[in-house]
């Protein structure tokens, strides 16, 4: 699973993070956020549904301090 916080504005990428496992890849990507100083973000599901993968990501980045 591939994670990406993107500027909107610029297209330009601030932070990424890459795993098999969604939860470690919310995790590292919310700690790289904190990181890059960013609390808050806008959670695009690309058309997918708001369940498993991707609910576990949000919730992930909830838990490591990111508001979505």
């Amino acid at each position: 699973m591939r994670l990406q916080l993107i500027d909107d504005e610029t297209g330009r990428t601030l932070a990424a993070a890459a795993d098999t496992d969604p939860a470690k890849a919310g995790q590292d990507l919310a700690k790289k956020a904190q990181a890059a100083g960013i609390k808050e973000a806008v959670f695009d599901r690309g058309g997918y549904q708001y369940h498993g993968r991707v609910k576990k990501v949000a919730d992930t980045l909830r838990e490591g301090g990111i508001k979505i």
